[in-house]
């Protein structure tokens, strides 16, 4: 069986701020799962398109939304980390433990960016975990971008303020390949 893939703010809204999520699609169509709270986070009234964008791809049940059931264990990872983590563990935000503690207890994969944060809980749970430049590695090994074209994604994606490991998506191959 093939993992869900559970999507933090930051990584879902990269795409969609450049008008990209189908490529996201497009790779992981049936396991792109939106924790409710992440849904949450992306209906901010200042930036409308990324819940309107994001509400397409549910409404034609291209990608799925998932609540945290209260009194599960997932409620109680999710609370724990936003509220009360171990001590020498971050509080993250609500997205960020959201798409971790659904990881955790669902099999999934962690679909994060926010590595400063969410590193030290991808090593404590042993999570899998895409970034944005994964996500465009498998775009380009798919066949479906060029690397020209990911430089250009890339760049789009700086320009709207997305926080990414390198320079250019090129740099990003050249630190993966060594």
């Amino acid at each position: 069986m093939t993992k869900p893939i559970y999507f933090d703010t930051d990584c879902w809204s990269a795409f969609l701020w450049v008008n990209e999520e189908q490529l996201v699609v497009h790779l992981y169509s049936d396991r792109i799962i939106i924790p409710e709270q992440v849904y949450i986070e992306l209906s901010n009234p200042r930036v409308p398109h990324l819940k309107n964008q994001t509400d397409v791809l549910i409404n034609n049940n291209t990608i799925s939304k998932q609540p945290i059931t209260l009194g599960t264990r997932e409620s109680n990872l999710y609370l724990k980390l936003c509220t009360n983590p171990d001590p020498g563990q971050n509080i993250i935000g609500k997205g960020e433990a959201a798409a971790i503690s659904l990881a955790v207890y669902k099999n999934g994969i962690l679909g994060s960016n926010n590595l400063r944060d969410v590193s030290s809980y991808i090593k404590l749970y042993n999570l899998e975990n895409l970034t944005t430049g994964d996500i465009l590695i498998d775009a380009l090994h798919q066949g479906l971008i060029s690397e020209a074209k990911g430089n250009g994604i890339w760049i789009n994606m700086l320009k709207r303020r997305r926080q990414l490991p390198t320079p250019t998506f090129s740099d990003f191959l050249k630190s993966k390949s060594q």
